[in-house]
């Protein structure tokens, strides 16, 4: 087999991982979900090897989303760290196994302090789960080590996990892009979230613009050539609806027969949401978020259209740079 072939059958069978974990998912996620939102004090999160590496990401993750995060090793614990675990914390403990003899020693300690404990494993029957107040299943079918022997797969199911863990939260404390941008003062994606909408938003011959008469298929040619997953509407410089990927999906679905005779009114969502140029970034990924919508056009307060920004922009993609 070839370095290329080999390398997308490593990364099929990752992906197939985590798509064995959705089903494994239940009612102990909601469980550990609402133990982390009703903790007063930290997430400590613990492990060792290679699962210790992705409990550090996990962590990081947390604190940088909204939700304090430790992480404490497992041998460390027992030889004085155990200190900075207070009753009121929760602790995430990770192993695959739930065999991990480190790991378990700790865990009647954490018992008798109080702490609420997660565990992280591939089995409800571990020695892990049996300790745990909730238990997040993360089995895969398969490492893509060839012995068998190196944690691959499974490791990318526990990181997972823990993105799962940090979005819901994000979701559940409502935690915007403002409260993102107070914990990243010093980072490229913070900078970018301090600056005007005029600064990086797309104007000109960049923009996908249509008019209410323009036929369904010059609307999709536009969309395909411009790239950015929307075209705008607009009449006499104001912006009326905005046709998105799924607009186009929806009608294909509901009216594919009677495409040839559709134009871009019939089509479009009508008035979208905006933003004002003088605004910040930050701002607008706030809207994004709150809505889901990845395009956001800009207009002045009487309804022109003078711009579009795209989450890529935001995010760093084209030509938009800062350097810190």
């Amino acid at each position: 087999m070839s370095s290329l072939n080999r390398a997308k059958e490593v990364l099929q069978i990752e992906a197939e991982g985590i798509t064995a974990v959705i089903d494994q998912l239940d009612a102990d996620f909601d469980k550990a979900i609402e133990l982390i939102l009703a903790c007063p004090s930290r997430v400590i999160i613990t492990g060792i090897g290679k699962s210790g590496i992705i409990g550090l990401k996990i962590a990081a993750t947390l604190n940088s989303t909204g939700t304090p995060a430790l992480f404490l090793h497992p041998v460390e614990a027992m030889h004085g760290d155990l200190g900075i675990v207070y009753p009121t914390d929760v602790v995430l403990a990770i192993s695959y196994s739930g065999e991990t003899s480190e790991l378990n020693l700790l865990m009647p300690t954490l018992k008798k302090r109080g702490v609420k404990i997660i565990a992280l494993t591939s089995s409800h029957a571990s020695t892990l789960a049996g300790f745990a107040d909730a238990t997040l299943r993360a089995a895969v079918p398969r490492e893509a080590c060839p012995l068998g022997l190196a944690p691959t797969a499974s490791t990318t199911a526990a990181l997972a996990i823990g993105d799962a863990l940090a979005v819901v939260l994000i979701d559940r404390k409502h935690f915007a892009a403002c409260d993102f941008r107070r914990n990243h003062p010093g980072g490229s994606l913070g900078e970018r979230l301090k600056v005007k909408v005029s600064e990086v938003m797309m104007t000109g011959a960049a923009l996908p613009i249509v008019t209410p008469q323009t036929s369904f298929a010059d609307a999709v040619a536009i969309l395909n050539e411009k790239n950015i997953g929307a075209v705008l509407v607009i009449e006499d410089k104001g912006l009326l609806g905005i046709i998105t990927d799924g607009d186009i999906r929806r009608q294909i679905s509901r009216n594919m027969a009677g495409l040839g005779q559709l134009i871009a009114s019939q089509v479009m969502t009508p008035g979208p949401k905006t933003i004002a140029e003088d605004l910040l970034t930050a701002d607008a990924l706030s809207i994004m978020q709150r809505y889901e919508v990845t395009a956001l056009p800009v207009t002045t307060a009487a309804g022109e259209l003078c711009g579009l920004l795209h989450l890529h922009d935001l995010l760093g993609k084209g030509e938009f740079r800062l350097l810190v």
